[in-house]
């Protein structure tokens, strides 16, 4: 009987093609020779990392001293990601910053690989995204005040009557697919839609530079479901780099788009795409409902999803896509690019070119992170801080909190980028959209029972 510790034994290395291995073995009653020129033949082939990055495009450049060394840092973790063995081309906008340890991919990073999904670079944020509505001549204060009544910013989902309804085709097709046909999936897909979460996510109102509509942009991405999914592609690709290479970082991890898995986790992802639109489409339709205005005009982009062409897969963490192959649903080749609330969101249009992968940048990204932002501001009240860089504007916080790490300070200079996205040809802005308003999720957690509890003791 031929046992898994034969073949420890015989030097190969154990894994889940023991189970067919041992089985065939058996009933074939292979031995000496026979045995191992089956087990050399049927032992899956390990992928190393590269030895040395790939090429990449760099579509930036430092202009101040701290965006030197947020560019130093950008270039240190695309050249551990770069040696990643599925990568075949990658490039970094001029919005780059990073996230996580070296190696894990920026923000304002695309990367093409080849027939593999890395859930990593998509991250939880699955189809970050932005979507516009011309309400026309309506007065965007009243389109601010709309949207304020019905939106829903911070942690968890809507209260139970306050739901839009789940299209039934939606969840049955959800209910159908391996990755997303459980009760807690189901369940988020209902009460977190038509919210927005918190973070960099916002509702902007402002007039169009060229006609002087009114115009309300959305910005969030895919809530609990898609974080749930993520999570579980994690898992699902964490086996797979087990199998196929070890030796690549966990937080590089693939799903082979060849197996079932990966063509599953694809739907998935397209699923949780659907999701993401309806969950912005609900929002402006409800707004102007409530506003009782009509609707001119709409349309929207991810900057935070995979996109496929062929047999490769690009990784855009958040990155535009320019190329109109990459939006089944493009209209008129146009996208939207959020810089701050103090700035105005452009509306580009582009082709790809050999540098830019087909994609632009997402917004003004930042140079240091929350924490370091709020330390520079040491000395001064939040109150002032807010007074002083939303002069003029109607910006407010949903949970009645200031987060000073989302005010315009807290990013990158957006002429800068602005500047840079002319320089290496990433896109042509066709309109902007002036500022009149906003509404950020604020620091919702700041009396958070958790926090208050720890406070008691």
């Amino acid at each position: 009987m031929i046992t898994g510790k034969t073949l420890v034994d015989l030097g190969y290395k154990p894994g889940a093609w023991f189970s067919t291995a041992l089985e065939f073995a058996n009933k074939h009653q292979l031995e000496g020779k026979a045995l191992t020129d089956y087990l050399d033949a049927n032992e899956p082939q390990t992928i190393d990392p590269y030895d040395e990055p790939l090429a990449y495009h760099r579509n930036l450049r430092a202009e101040t001293e701290d965006e030197a060394q947020n560019v130093i840092d950008v270039f240190a973790t695309m050249d551990v990601l770069m040696k990643t063995p599925t990568i075949v081309a990658g490039a970094v906008m001029p919005d780059a910053c990073p996230t996580g340890g070296k190696g894990q991919i920026p923000v304002g990073g695309v990367v093409v690989t080849k027939n593999a999904i890395h859930p990593a670079m998509h991250s939880a944020d699955i189809c970050c995204s932005v979507m516009m509505t011309n309400f026309g001549a309506a007065d965007p204060k009243a389109i601010l005040d709309a949207a304020h009544s019905i939106t829903h910013f911070g942690g968890g989902g809507r209260d139970r009557h306050a739901e839009f309804p789940l299209p039934k085709d939606l969840r049955e097709r959800m209910a159908a697919n391996a990755f997303l046909n459980d009760n807690k999936a189901r369940s988020m897909a209902s009460s977190h839609l038509g919210t927005q979460g918190d973070g960099n996510h916002f509702l902007y109102v402002g007039r169009s530079e060229s006609t002087g509509d009114t115009i309300m942009v959305t910005h969030h991405g895919s809530r609990g479901p898609g974080a749930y999914l993520y999570k579980k592609g994690m898992k699902v690709a964490e086996a797979f780099r087990r199998e196929l290479s070890p030796r690549t970082d966990p937080k590089n991890a693939w799903i082979p788009y060849t197996e079932p898995e990966g063509k599953q986790y694809w739907e998935a992802l397209q699923l949780i795409r659907e999701w993401t639109k309806l969950n912005h489409t609900v929002l402006h339709d409800a707004t102007a409902a409530t506003a009782e205005v009509g609707v001119e005009d709409r349309f929207w982009n991810e900057h935070n999803f995979v996109f496929k062409d062929g047999e490769d897969f690009y990784h855009a963490k958040g990155a535009t896509p320019l190329d109109d192959k990459f939006v089944p649903d493009a209209k008129n080749g146009l996208r939207l690019i959020p810089l701050n609330m103090a700035e105005p969101i452009l509306i580009v249009k582009g082709e790809t070119t050999e540098t830019n992968l087909g994609f632009a940048p997402h917004g003004a990204g930042r140079n240091v992170s929350r924490t370091a932002h709020k330390r520079s501001k040491d000395g001064q009240t939040v109150e002032a801080i807010f007074a002083e860089e939303t002069a003029g504007l109607d910006v407010r916080f949903f949970s009645g909190e200031i987060d000073i790490s989302e005010l315009p300070s807290a990013y990158k200079s957006a002429r800068n980028v602005q500047d840079q996205m002319e320089e290496f040809g990433l896109g042509e802005v066709v309109d902007r959209i002036m500022p009149y308003g906003c509404i950020m999720a604020g620091d919702w957690q700041k009396d958070a029972p958790w926090r208050r509890r720890r406070g008691q003791r």
